[in-house]
């Protein structure tokens, strides 16, 4: 617990300083003020996190949380849990889809097994392993971890990060991996916004009509047997969330407490992202949502936190591909601000 509580301490409200400045450089540049819209908010966005006036977008890292779930063998997913370590093997390997879209955005990929059912035995510089258990339990029938296993997923996302900040990190994208995780997605986002299940329970995986209808029933059931405290943040995660979300949690609180940008995958870690604004509402100055997913109750998060998707793909893959997108874009409204021309410096008049 003291690891959580140290890393909230370190996490300081945006200031703004900077903004005035940035902003006149952003005006200065050879093209008319604000004609680059939203890129020109998300490079003020950056400069305000890492108060640096001339951020460097080189070191970018995604870290995919992975992790099983008890709740599987109610069948809320398309897919058996085995699937879970089997990708997770496939990261480490690189033929996965954020292994391409990482590699084409430059970022490396950390694989954190946060409680993958089985030991992945494999020596890669690329694994980390802070695997609380082997699994969740089947929130269905009771909490889905301890209060103490909920603290302990957080802290090994923080670790994770920590472990990874020293060989430079400018960017963070968030990405997960567990069959079954858009169940306790669901579960967290109702309780937290208060919003019908119904309407923040999408097909996942792509399951058919009587599957979500089992899927929504099955959430439901674990939030009447569990009765988590919507205003206690540990307390959700801990009776309907899941070890690789903790991480993601932890993940985005190390990253807040460094000043490094944080850009927010699809609906599993939008519930991640619920958590860390329950503990800390600070850490949404820092967070930049990717994208929209498929799932609807991505959309509700966005509500909740206040926060504006970069992009609307329809993406539902996870693993940190919507975040990949997301970073490029981010590095691209960078570079506008440090590389591009200004009307001075390119002798070219300004609007009169």
């Amino acid at each position: 617990m003291d690891l959580l509580m140290n890393t909230l301490k370190k996490i300081e409200k945006i200031d703004y300083s900077l903004d005035e400045s940035t902003q006149k450089r952003l005006d200065s540049l050879t093209k008319p003020q604000g004609s680059l819209g939203i890129l020109e908010d998300i490079a003020r966005q950056v400069v305000d996190i890492t108060k640096d006036q001339y951020p460097k977008m080189q070191n970018k890292v995604i870290f995919t949380m992975a992790g099983d779930h008890g709740v599987a063998e109610e069948g809320v997913s398309a897919f058996p849990k085995e699937v879970t370590p089997q990708m997770v093997l496939n990261f480490i390997n690189g033929g996965a889809g954020i292994n391409v879209l990482a590699g084409h955005v430059g970022a490396r990929v950390i694989v954190v097994d946060m409680g993958v059912a089985q030991d992945l035995n494999v020596n890669s510089s690329s694994l980390k392993v802070k695997k609380v258990a082997y699994g969740t339990k089947n929130m269905a029938k009771g909490p889905a971890m301890t209060k103490e296993e909920a603290v302990r997923s957080i802290e090994g996302g923080i670790e994770a990060f920590e472990d990874e900040f020293s060989n430079g990190i400018d960017i963070v994208g968030t990405g997960d991996m567990g069959i079954g995780n858009t169940t306790p997605s669901s579960a967290i986002t109702s309780v937290i916004t208060k919003e019908a299940v119904e309407n923040v329970t999408g097909r996942g995986t792509g399951i058919t009509d009587n599957s979500l209808a089992n899927k929504i029933r099955t959430i439901k059931k674990s939030i009447e047997v569990n009765c988590p405290d919507s205003k206690d943040a540990l307390d959700v995660l801990a009776k309907v969330g899941g070890f690789e979300i903790g991480g993601i949690v932890g993940l985005i609180l190390a990253a807040s407490s460094r000043r490094v940008p944080v850009v927010i995958d699809g609906f599993i870690s939008g519930a991640a992202a619920l958590i860390a604004y329950q503990l800390e509402p600070s850490v949404k100055d820092y967070m930049i949502s990717a994208h929209s997913s498929a799932e609807k109750g991505h959309r509700v998060i966005h509500d909740y936190i206040g926060l504006k998707p970069l992009l609307e793909f329809n993406l539902r893959l996870g693993e940190g591909t919507g975040a990949a997108l997301g970073i490029t874009i981010i590095e691209a409204s960078i570079k506008i601000l440090t590389e591009m021309a200004t009307f001075q410096s390119a002798s070219v008049p300004e609007k009169t």
